[in-house]
């Protein structure tokens, strides 16, 4: 098997802790050989726990012709332009979320792509995600039947003061957690058009000068209306996922599903009653069996970030060694972040002094 050289840009919270201490537990497949981080510790604690080159300066990588792919963990706001300079310069590049703030930006970054003849990959994960695979299966069952309203929410309650508060770093709740499910719900609405979008953006206890707040609709002619909460500002968070079909409807979160339906085969017809009911009553369904199943997380699964990103990581070396097909290819994230600069064209918030 190949093993596959990276360098790794970045050692905070995404470059260490996400992606380095990940890939270290495969290296039947992927070998740390490079890192760069600004912060002189971090640059030297990487050397000490992965027995790799490392730097401060991320351009040092640029000479190291030897790595198979790079891994852009910069800050959000860096991401397109560092990721432009590894393409162009003739290196595989898989970007963190978000990828960009526009989607003209994304076209330069596939167009540089396609120029140097080399791999564009986002760590869209969440596609990956248990849950979100069973809520998948479940519609394409068609149990529910049609489909009126999707309802995801990725809500909490926390004050945030870091650089991901910022505007002008790219921060705030919708580009620092919003790709995970906007990834995931567009799949549900369909990811062959520009669906239509209403959102409502605002600040409640966050530090800096965007957003914690965020509230959208998707809608399309035929599609299920998708209406998605990413949210610092509850501590009561609601389920992950609540839908509503035709036959019945499915709850769910990360570790349990549950969907409920009737079939109707087994259901006569209802005839309409213009009249008046007789007596006293109300419209009553006697004939009605509901069919109820659950899912929960397999035993495999439980680690749900190690659990995504294998399968991930997985697709990505096919990809690299034998040229499979990205199941999360930059085109579908470019859906994703037109949503998002809509989303935020709809919202504009005053921003700090820099």
């Amino acid at each position: 098997m190949k093993v596959l050289k990276l360098g790794i840009i970045g050692q905070g919270r995404s470059g260490r802790d996400i992606h380095a201490e990940f890939l270290r537990q495969i290296p039947q497949k992927f070998q740390i050989a490079a890192v760069a981080d600004v912060l002189p510790d971090r640059a030297e604690r990487a050397r000490t726990e992965y027995g790799c080159a490392a730097f401060t300066d991320y351009r040092q990588l640029l000479t190291h012709r030897d790595l198979d792919l790079i891994v852009n963990a910069t800050p959000s706001h860096l991401h397109v332009p560092v990721t432009k300079e590894f393409l162009q310069a003739g290196f595989n590049v898989l970007c963190e979320k978000p990828l960009a703030r526009q989607p003209a930006e994304v076209d330069e970054l596939i167009a540089s792509a396609r120029r140097a003849g080399k791999l564009l990959a986002i760590f869209q994960q969440s596609r990956f995600a248990p849950y979100y695979r069973q809520v998948c299966a479940v519609l394409e069952s068609g149990v529910l039947g049609r489909i009126a309203l999707i309802k995801c929410a990725f809500n909490g309650f926390g004050r945030r003061y870091d650089w991901q508060t910022l505007q002008s770093h790219n921060g705030g709740n919708l580009l620092n957690t919003g790709p995970h499910p906007l990834d995931q719900v567009l799949g549900l609405i369909g990811r062959d058009l520009m669906p239509g979008v209403w959102c409502q953006m605002d600040r409640l206890n966050t530090a800096g000068d965007a957003e914690d707040y965020c509230k959208i609709i998707l809608s399309a002619p035929g599609r299920p209306t998708i209406d998605l909460e990413v949210c610092s500002n509850t501590p009561y968070p609601s389920s992950t996922y609540d839908i509503y079909g035709q036959f019945g409807g499915l709850r769910g979160d990360m570790g349990k599903v549950t969907w409920k339906y009737y079939l109707p085969a087994e259901v006569p017809a209802l005839p309409l009653q213009r009249d008046p009911l007789p007596g006293p009553s109300y419209c009553s369904d006697p004939g009605l069996t509901w069919h109820e199943h659950e899912w929960t997380v397999p035993a495999a699964d439980q680690d749900l970030f190690g659990s995504m990103a294998a399968r991930f990581y997985d697709n990505l070396y096919e990809a690299l060694v034998n040229g499979a097909p990205l199941v999360i290819p930059p085109e579908h994230v470019r859906q994703q972040i037109a949503v998002i600069a809509e989303c935020h064209r709809q919202n504009p918030l005053s921003r700090l002094p820099e």
